[in-house]
């Protein structure tokens, strides 16, 4: 699945993948080992929840950065 915001804002079309901040866990893409957008809505308590939303697509999309 690619980025809905980092393509639309960034014009960049990255993986979506499992990011963490300390916040928690989240869906996001990054570049170069950085963060570029978070795509979840949702931050989750832990990574395998969190692969579990990427993996069934079960988590809402932010529709703004």
């Amino acid at each position: 699945m690619i980025g809905k915001l980092a393509k639309e804002v960034c014009g960049l079309k990255l993986p979506v993948t499992v990011l963490e901040s300390r916040a928690g866990f989240y869906l996001g893409t990054q570049a170069k080992g950085l963060p570029v957008s978070r795509e979840s809505e949702e931050y989750f308590a832990d990574r395998k929840l969190a692969e579990a939303a990427l993996k069934s697509g079960n988590f809402t999309q932010r529709m703004n950065p």
